[in-house]
């Protein structure tokens, strides 16, 4: 069967790594674009945080992980942001994609419930951290050889900014630190749940 001269020609797939790449890069030019919005505000808009048990600093869930207190706090978090993003999306854009949707609801979630009041929580670091305990982790769920030797690299390069999770600093939020990471653990159980089916029917 012949194409039909009168279509236009598919433009072929990229491959993931190159969406992964694409897709992080943009993330990280939208940081960026913010913070200068934020800077040319007077810096008004990274008051859009979490603000804790606050019916108002709900919203602050959604807005939270794209807003940055100054350069320094967002040039801090820009790798971390490039490598690990692009490692979770190497798997899969629509599966990286629901991982860092679970650990940015989770994570404000509980930021939003245990933090103190009156506080304002912003960053990045809330998807940093659940990614890389979702990297961490999603190879022992799923028991595959590739994933766990990726989480033992992210392990060797990023396992010592997981004493993050501990209240070790007033100004730093260790709550969203820490609930991040939970939610990378529940993304990696969550989304292995088909090789864990594949598992138990092998069993049988």
């Amino acid at each position: 069967m012949t194409a039909n001269p009168y279509l236009p020609t598919p433009t072929p797939k990229r491959p993931v790594w190159q969406q992964a790449a694409m897709f992080m890069g943009g993330f990280v030019v939208l940081l960026w674009v913010i913070e200068l919005i934020d800077v040319a505000s007077g810096s008004r808009v990274e008051d859009a945080g979490i603000t804790p048990r606050s019916v108002d600093g709900l919203w602050g869930i959604l807005f939270a992980p794209v807003l940055h207190d100054d350069w320094a706090h967002l040039i801090a978090n820009t790798i971390p942001v490039l490598i690990l993003g692009f490692l979770v999306l190497l798997s899969g854009i629509g599966r990286g994609l629901t991982a860092t949707g679970i650990i940015w609801i989770l994570g404000g979630i509980g930021t939003w419930l245990t933090a103190g009041a009156g506080t304002n929580h912003i960053g990045a670091s809330i998807l940093i951290f659940g990614w890389i305990t979702y990297l961490l982790t999603r190879g022992i769920f799923a028991r595959n050889v590739g994933q766990l030797a990726i989480g033992v690299v992210v392990f060797v390069i990023y396992g010592g900014a997981l004493w993050g999770v501990l209240p070790t600093d007033a100004f730093i939020s260790w709550q969203g630190h820490l609930f991040g990471a939970i939610g990378g653990v529940v993304a990696a159980w969550t989304l292995s749940a088909d090789a864990r089916e594949v598992r138990r029917q092998k069993v049988r």
